[in-house]
């Protein structure tokens, strides 16, 4: 079934190999559209937010995992790390707005033209002094005979219950 669909290429009649690809022949980028502000450094890709931003234009909210196509612009360094910036064009109003990477902090930032929603920062719930172990000292045992940490607690118990015996059982036998 795979072999039925390979890929076809049309090769115009008067072209030949030792003229170079199909694409120089015909005078087209291989990236076709996508590629036509490549001399200013621009390249057009699809890209999605990755958090929710406000319009700067019309004000309204759009959501995280909303692609668009953006102009890609390379536009410095990070140590040895390229700094992009997204050039995107809101659907509602066509005002542009732009997001840059920062590979300082592994994040995006918003610089104009919108502005990123406010959210509750979920993955560092932890502030890092007690090395991601969490204190339970203040969760009060309801005494539930069922509950998973009392049939922890149980089998713990149970376990140096069973070892005290068998250390005792081997000094028996020694002497």
């Amino acid at each position: 079934m795979a072999e039925r669909r390979a890929t076809n290429k049309y090769y115009p009649p008067d072209w030949d190999p030792s003229q170079g690809s199909v694409n120089a022949y015909v005078g087209q980028h291989p990236l076709r559209d996508r590629a036509r502000k490549l001399n200013e450094g621009i390249l057009i890709v699809r890209f999605e937010l990755p958090f929710s931003i406000w319009c700067g234009g019309c004000n309204s909210l759009l959501a995280t995992g909303l692609r668009f196509n953006a102009e890609k612009k390379k536009i410095g360094n990070y140590y040895t790390t390229p700094v992009w910036s997204f050039r995107l064009k809101c659907r509602e109003c066509g005002h542009w707005f732009e997001i840059h990477t920062n590979p300082k902090d592994s994040a995006y930032e918003v610089v104009s033209g919108a502005r990123k929603k406010a959210e509750p920062d979920m993955s560092n719930e932890d502030d890092g002094t007690n090395n991601g172990i969490v204190d339970l000292s203040h969760v009060k045992d309801s005494g539930n005979k069922n509950s998973l940490l009392h049939k922890l607690e149980a089998l713990d118990a149970r376990k140096q219950r069973d070892k005290r015996a068998m250390e005792r059982l081997s000094t028996l036998r020694v002497s």
